[in-house]
Parts: C-alpha cells; sequence; structure tokens
C-alpha cells in the first residue's frame, strides 16, 4: 500500500523560503568575488557575472609577482600557533577553575569574563605598548601573543569541564595519576566537541584578523594575507581585480573548514548553549 505523503504546509514554505532567499543574498558576494577574480580591471565595475573573456592572469601575477604565498604561509603559522595556544592554556584555565576548589576562584572567573566587554579597538595601545618594550614589534612572536589565550575559550570550556562527572577524575587519582595527566589523558577527551568548535572559531578568527597584524607588522615578510591585500589599495587606485584575487584564494582555506567541520561547530554551540 502506498502512503499519502502530507501537504506541505504554508508555514514551511514561508520558512524555506526565506532561508533560500538568505542564501542567496550571503552567497551573492562570495560568487561576485570569486567572479571578478577573472576580469581585467576595467571589467570589474560591469553587472556582467561573467566576463566576456575570462583570464587568469591576476592569479598567475599574484602568485608570481607579489608575496602573496608568504603572506599565506605567515596567516598559517599565526592562525594554527594562536589555535593550538587557545586550545591548551583556555582548557587549562577552565579545567582549573571548574575542577578545583580555592578562594578567589569565582572572582577571577568574573575578571575572565569581564575581559569579554571590552572591544579590540580598547586593547591595541596596551598591546603595543607591551609588544614595543618587549622588543616583539615586527616578529612573529609580536603576531601571535594577544591570541594565546582567550576569556570566551575559558568560558566555554569551563561550562564543558563541569559536566565531567568527577567520580571519573577521582577514580584516576585512585590509581596514582598525577592532575595534569589527569587533565590530559581524562578530562580532554571528554570535551572533544568544546575543543572542536573552539579551534575552529580561534582558527578562523585569526586567519581573519586584519587590525593587530597591520599595526604590529612594518615589513611585508611578516604580512598575512588581509595586510598583503590592503597593500593593493592605493591612495588614488586600487587595483580591485588583484584584491579579489587575493580574497578568492584566501577564502578558500575556510570554505573547506565549513564544508568539513561544521557539525562540529553546531555541535559546540548546541552543547555550548545547553551547558550555559
Amino acid at each position: 500500500m502506498t502512503k499519502i505523503k502530507a501537504p506541505v504546509s504554508p508555514f514551511r514554505i514561508i520558512v524555506w523560503s526565506l532561508l533560500f532567499i538568505g542564501a542567496v543574498i550571503m552567497m551573492t558576494p562570495i560568487i561576485f568575488m570569486f567572479s571578478a577574480s577573472f576580469k581585467y580591471n576595467d571589467e570589474i565595475y560591469e553587472l556582467a557575472l561573467i566576463s566576456s573573456e575570462p583570464t587568469l592572469s591576476n592569479y598567475i601575477y599574484l602568485f608570481e609577482n607579489t608575496e602573496f604565498l608568504k603572506w599565506f604561509k605567515n596567516s598559517i603559522f599565526v592562525a594554527l600557533a594562536s589555535t593550538v595556544s587557545v586550545l591548551f592554556f583556555d582548557s587549562l584555565v577552565g579545567y582549573t577553575l571548574a575542577k578545583f576548589r580555592f578562594r578567589g576562584r569565582k572572582l577571577v572567573f568574573i575578571a575572565i569574563l569581564s575581559t569579554l566587554m571590552i572591544p579590540t579597538e580598547m586593547l591595541v595601545i596596551p598591546w603595543y605598548i607591551l609588544a614595543r618594550d618587549f622588543g616583539l614589534l615586527d616578529s612573529y612572536i609580536g603576531l601571535i601573543f594577544p591570541g594565546i589565550m582567550t576569556g570566551f575559550g575559558v568560558f566555554l570550556m569551563k561550562q564543558f569541564f563541569e559536566s565531567v562527572p568527577d567520580d571519573y577524575l577521582d577514580a584516576a587519582r585512585i590509581d596514582g595519576l598525577s592532575e595534569f595527566r589527569i587533565f590530559t589523558q581524562i578530562a580532554m577527551p571528554l570535551v572533544t566537541p568544546a575543543l572542536s568548535a573552539l579551534a575552529i572559531f580561534t582558527f578562523l578568527g585569526n586567519w581573519t584578523a586584519f587590525l593587530w597584524p597591520l599595526i604590529v607588522t612594518s615589513s611585508a615578510e611578516l604580512f598575512t594575507i588581509p595586510v598583503g591585500l590592503s597593500s593593493f589599495s592605493g591612495e588614488f587606485q586600487s587595483e580591485w581585480e588583484m584584491i579579489m584575487t587575493g580574497a578568492a584564494v584566501a577564502t578558500l582555506p575556510t570554505l573547506l573548514v565549513f564544508l568539513f567541520l561544521q557539525r562540529y561547530i553546531i555541535r559546540g554551540v548546541i552543547l555550548g548553549g545547553l551547558k550555559g
């Protein structure tokens, strides 16, 4: 017997239509960016989505006549180093605040949370003075040190570590494991969704960072991709075809991250909301 499908409700049709329109609106700039990367400079402002004479000269020039590959490597290094640092230190602090009882614990947690209310622009000057005094200007360490630890990561990891049963940790202590081994071998594997989400957010945030790398670096060899692309924009003329080409290449890693790891992002956000 064939089953009769229930008619689609008008509400569902409206919801899917709105989602489709929103997806089109969000995808339009990305499509235009990739389309413009195959155009000459005088065709950028034309309404035609596809150029009458598509060209790969922009990509050839980008890789052969600019420092783009070096900028790409710098962005990869900064993003990966910051991500590894955040995962370790934020997890360690979150575990300490969640599983140890000591005087001033809540005060420390509130102080860390309060940093989330401070705009990044207000921290740039203290960061710069600190980098200058320690000789970190125009260096890889200077690029990385503001992102070594984050308040959001501490909050996220604390919420997840609180859900880890204390019985597991007590059993490990009875077996003679040190506190650091309990943290790395017992607690960390139990909060993998949070680690995955935090890693993705941190990597993408550092990959697209512009303000601090622009301030702390002065030599082109240390530019990250956002700072390097800004060099194509001059006072009187901007090479939009090169900016679009570089942005198209720089967007590929972020698109791959979202395509292959989006389930971890969604899982981390949902579980974080439930535990918050």
